[in-house]
């Protein structure tokens, strides 16, 4: 069985991200969103927010699951026998960043591969930090995010 990890800090899911899920989990046996629990990061959603909203905006592609880490990727994908990583690429100024990360964790586990994918060019222009910034200015992104996240992102700025 070939297993992805689709790592990131997931803060929230748009669709950009179910996008590529959807695509990639053709690609592979099983695809295993791995959120990344980094509290340096400073998350608007704690780690378990972010799993239920992926499990629910990803409920339709059969053969997605979700968890969660705080160790390296590359450990916990040699931990459960994933042989890739896919890591989204919106624009060239992404790929630099993400050249460095896919060297490195190359380096740390050189069986794993990175795969590099592009979203629908729709959401091209969407990242996380865009979808919070716009939602809590109380900005339209219904077209860019599941309906779970639209429930949670009232939530947090409704308060």
């Amino acid at each position: 069985m070939k297993k992805v990890i689709y790592p990131g800090t997931f803060d929230p899911i748009h669709n950009g991200h179910v996008d590529i899920a959807e695509r990639a989990s053709k690609l592979f046996d099983e695809l295993i969103f791995v959120v990344a629990d980094n509290p340096s990061k400073k998350p608007l959603f704690t780690a378990a927010e972010r799993v239920e909203m992926i499990r629910q905006a990803t409920a339709h592609i059969t053969n997605v699951s979700v968890s969660s880490t705080k160790e390296l990727i590359v450990n916990f994908a040699r931990k459960i026998k994933a042989i890739a990583l896919i890591r989204g690429l919106r624009h060239v100024s992404d790929f630099e960043f993400e050249f460095q990360m896919a060297m490195m964790n190359y380096h740390l586990n050189p069986e794993i591969t990175t795969i590099l994918m592009m979203p629908d060019e729709k959401y091209i222009h969407l990242n996380s930090t865009v979808v919070k910034d716009v939602s809590s200015l109380k900005g339209d992104i219904e077209d860019y995010i599941p309906g779970i996240v639209q429930k949670y992102l009232k939530a947090k700025f409704n308060t």
